[in-house]
């Protein structure tokens, strides 16, 4: 059950910027984040702020900041308590440059613990949380890669991350886009599929060829999307049958937009899984391990074209920030 914000809360007049700023750091599958328990709305945090949060020198470090606020405050979050009415906490995430972005698979996990750890949701039943992407459901499952059932680990969440979509409306499958990554010899194409942001999934020969890219610049796509787009190298390890039938596997890193490359991107083993699934045509498999550097995720098609990401979430650190003063 999800604990509702105080129907008492009164928002101050307008977002108050603290001098120092109590923080939470976690990870899913080492996809890290800065996690803010902003429940009683109150925080104003500027991008430079946001910036400072992420900086892994001069700040705490991560790929990026979750403000966790009331759905109420929030345009955005107005909209999904119209989907939801359940959704009562919206998850603001924030890139490490300090642009909003849609939502971010792995931290929709990381915020479902954290919600658990503050006693905004329970743990049982859902947690339904607003994001820019809209609504998100969470519910806590198996850890599927532990030995035993008793096995000690991090907890796993399976969130049900909405409809996806090939952005060239499926037409042209082998790739929409040419893509050229350092590193690599020549442009390859790529497939671009949207799961509440922007993809482009570019396939690569072998393993060889995946740890040769150099992903420490943005590679350049063409055409451009207009809202820039993570790009997600991977590399198909075919088939095998598991429990539950036909399981596909699938290597990858990826660039994301306004961060660089990071250890692990939930909507992007979406996008990657998706579009392998794609190119296997008929009788490919709806369940998928994708296997990042920071860990592996499991991935399954929904019926209605929808798509399911579960995974680890931890959480590593409490801390309090002096937050610099601006500019």
């Amino acid at each position: 059950m999800t604990a509702a914000p105080d129907p008492s809360r009164r928002a101050p007049a307008a977002p108050v910027r603290p001098e120092r700023l109590a923080v939470v750091k976690g990870h899913g599958t080492e996809n890290d984040f800065v996690l803010v328990d902003d429940r009683a709305g109150a925080l104003d945090l500027l991008p430079a702020d946001v910036r400072f949060l992420t900086d892994r020198r001069a700040g705490l470090g991560a790929d990026g900041v979750i403000r966790l606020a009331p759905s109420a405050d929030l345009p955005e979050g107005r909209a999904c308590l119209a989907e939801d009415a359940a959704a009562v906490w919206f998850m603001d995430y924030r890139n490490a440059d300090g642009t909003a972005a849609e939502m971010c698979g792995n931290g929709v996990r990381v915020t479902a613990l954290f919600a658990e750890r503050l006693g905004a949701w329970d743990g049982a039943g859902e947690l339904v949380l607003g994001t820019r992407a809209g609504v998100r459901r969470v519910r806590r499952v198996l850890d599927p890669t532990a030995p035993a059932a008793d096995a000690v680990g991090p907890p796993w969440y399976a969130v049900e991350m909405g409809a996806w979509r090939l952005v060239g409306g499926g037409t042209d499958t082998a790739g929409d886009a040419e893509v050229h990554v350092h590193g690599l010899p020549v442009a390859r194409p790529g497939l671009s599929v949207d799961v509440g942001n922007p993809h482009t999934v570019v396939a690569l020969a072998d393993v060889r060829e995946l740890e040769a890219a150099d992903l420490a610049a943005a590679p350049q796509v063409s055409p451009a999307p207009p809202h820039g787009t993570n790009v997600e190298l991977v590399v198909p390890l075919g088939e095998h049958s598991g429990p539950d039938g036909l399981v596909g596997e699938v290597r990858m890193r990826v660039h994301e937009r306004g961060v660089g490359e990071t250890r692990s991107c939930g909507t992007g083993a979406c996008a990657a899984a998706m579009a392998v699934r794609t190119w296997a045509g008929a009788g490919a498999p709806d369940a998928w391990w994708v296997h990042v550097p920071g860990g592996t995720v499991q991935v399954t098609a929904l019926p209605g074209g929808r798509v399911e990401l579960a995974g680890p979430a931890v959480l590593v650190a409490d801390a309090v920030l002096a937050l610099p003063t601006p500019s």
